[in-house]
């Protein structure tokens, strides 16, 4: 089990990272592909990006193995990561006493490659090979769905924002999921090891992650600034090409109408304007005009954000979905 210790001014301080962070994708994708369970969320994905896997790829499965410790620096607190290249420049430039004191931890645990010695010391060639590995990982089995990603991420942003606004700060550690379970001032989450976690008054980060799974995930170092990682919901076929709902909307399109329906499936996790279009194949005006009927009926919220409009099904769209999916006359 995970505690982690809240004082008044660490309730202050919390708040939810600003979208996807690059580098904790690559890394609790590549412990997710090598696992089994997940299958609903995540089987089609693995079945789909294993045979397309760089050679150069073979260097992160031992430091990201699907269960254990893994080396903090992959994972940067600090630096620029708004984009790929910004966040793979930032690991490697990584202190040689961080990558020690990490390499050396994990090794303590399990046996390391060989090569992990000449990372451990910072040489130059083994980061920019690591460099390179991890941004070919990216750019072959996660760019081709960092759309979607990225708007699930978001979708979960606006969840949490509604459960802060309705209950505050421990409305909104006490909403995380049912792998949480927050007793003031404590909270507490599913792990696969005990781990503590003292916040002291340096606040916390809530990272939302698309491949985080099958519990949250923090740093090993509680000396570093607190982070802690959280699986999101996912949509039905996300890898897919086929519309979210269109197979599945038996009981809602008769009543919605087919297209409407599937909007409306695809707003379960979010989705921006454009992507709605792509996905269900019609133009952005139909699509506003769907969400515009939704909204209406207080099925939808838009917000906009970076000059775009994100679109989430309410609870009330929610509820209506899950009556659907149980069979709803």
């Amino acid at each position: 089990m995970l505690r982690v210790y809240f004082t008044p001014e660490d309730l202050a301080r919390v708040r939810v990272a600003p979208g996807a962070d690059y580098l904790w994708e690559i890394s609790n994708s590549v412990q997710t592909l090598q696992r089994r369970d997940g299958a609903r969320e995540f089987g089609a994905w693995r079945r789909w990006a294993r045979p397309r896997l760089p050679d150069s790829c073979r260097l992160l499965p031992p430091l990201l193995p699907p269960r254990g410790d893994s080396p903090d620096f992959l994972t940067p607190t600090h630096g620029d990561c708004a984009t790929l290249q910004a966040a793979v420049d930032t690991l490697v430039r990584t202190p040689p006493p961080r990558l020690r004191t990490d390499l050396t931890r994990v090794a303590a645990a399990r046996r390391l490659p060989s090569w992990t010695r000449s990372l451990a010391v910072g040489d130059d060639h083994a980061l920019r090979e690591l460099g390179r590995a991890l941004h070919a990982y990216h750019v072959e089995v996660l760019a081709p769905f960092w759309q979607r990603i990225r708007a699930h991420v978001d979708a979960d942003r606006i969840v949490r924002l509604h459960s802060l606004l309705d209950g505050g700060t421990e409305g909104l550690l006490s909403g995380l999921g049912p792998r949480f379970r927050w007793r003031a001032p404590v909270l507490e989450a599913d792990y696969p090891v005990d781990h503590t976690l003292r916040l002291d008054g340096r606040g916390l980060v809530l990272q939302p992650s698309f491949f985080c799974w099958p519990t949250p995930i923090t740093l090993a170092d509680g000396t570093l600034p607190p982070v802690l990682v959280y699986p999101i919901d996912h949509a039905p076929d996300w890898t897919g090409d086929t519309p979210p709902g269109r197979a599945e909307d038996d009981a809602l399109g008769p009543l919605l109408g087919h297209t409407r329906a599937a909007v409306l499936r695809a707003a379960r996790t979010g989705a921006s304007t454009v992507e709605l279009a792509r996905l269900l194949a019609v133009t952005h005006p139909a699509v506003s005009q769907h969400v515009k009927v939704l909204r209406a009926a207080g099925l939808v919220t838009t917000a906009r954000r970076a000059g775009r409009a994100f679109h989430v099904a309410t609870a009330e769209g929610r509820a209506l979905l899950r009556g659907a999916e149980r069979g709803m006359p």
